[in-house]
């Protein structure tokens, strides 16, 4: 295990994180549903802010990796105040900001909430209001029926090792944070980079984001065969020349 610093978030939450000092604009990234800050995208972006002297700073949201919590009583609204509390007290100025599957959905509620601290985002196979358009409208009738009497149930993982246990809080707050059911303004560089072959974040995610997306330099880059994990070298490599893309001035 990795040693890291620990956060006193003003919700009373103890957020694990690492942190690079290095010149600005600052890279933010933000990883995906049970996921950590010690995957391969984290792992690689911070080599890469290391070698091009960047800040960068990545996290655990409460309940995840070796940030405190119990990941079953979270929700998308605790992610995004772990979000906006840790991108508020440990950076300055405005930031890029990498938002890994879950990570893009919490990505966009910090620019909606903070879009002054916000200078470009990248959506790797980002997943906004996944947990209604995929976990809700996807349960069948038993399915809604027990997480309405029992508060949860469990759904199979293809990246975890135990299966994903599903809260009825998670899927009723996640209703409160939607992000594609009205114009979404970016006014920022956003590339969105999804895989063809990603089983979990349907095609049609990265398109509706594109389209309920207000801004002049949005683009959307698809990549054949990949898969969810946007992890191989040849993925990571076109993570990196994007963030060259939206910020030549730092990345060069």
């Amino acid at each position: 295990m990795e040693n890291c610093d620990y956060f006193e978030a003003p919700s009373g939450r103890r957020l694990a994180y690492q942190q690079q000092q290095g010149t600005g604009p600052g890279l933010v990234f933000l990883g995906g549903f049970k996921s950590d800050m010690l995957g391969h995208k984290a792992a690689y972006l911070s080599a890469l802010a290391k070698k091009q002297g960047r800040a960068f700073l990545r996290f655990d949201y409460s309940g995840h990796g070796q940030s405190d919590g119990m990941f079953t009583e979270g929700c998308i609204g605790d992610w995004a105040t772990d979000t906006i509390d840790i991108v508020t007290a440990l950076t300055t100025g405005p930031q890029v900001i990498i938002g890994s599957s879950m990570g893009g959905w919490i990505a966009l509620l910090l620019a909606r909430h903070m879009p002054k601290r916000v200078c470009g985002l990248v959506g790797i196979a980002a997943a906004p209001d996944f947990t209604e358009d995929s976990m809700w409208d996807g349960f069948d009738e038993s399915q809604r029926a027990a997480l309405l009497r029992d508060g949860q149930i469990e759904l199979p993982s293809e990246y975890a090792g135990s299966p994903y246990i599903i809260t009825r809080r998670l899927i009723e707050d996640g209703r409160r944070h939607l992000v594609l059911r009205a114009p979404l303004p970016l006014p920022f560089p956003v590339r969105l980079l999804q895989g063809t072959a990603d089983a979990s974040v349907a095609l049609s995610v990265p398109l509706r984001i594109v389209e309920q997306a207000t801004g002049d330099d949005i683009r959307l880059t698809l990549v054949k065969g990949a898969d969810h994990s946007f992890s191989t070298p040849e993925c990571l490599a076109l993570v990196e020349a994007t963030l060259a893309d939206i910020s030549p001035g730092a990345w060069r």
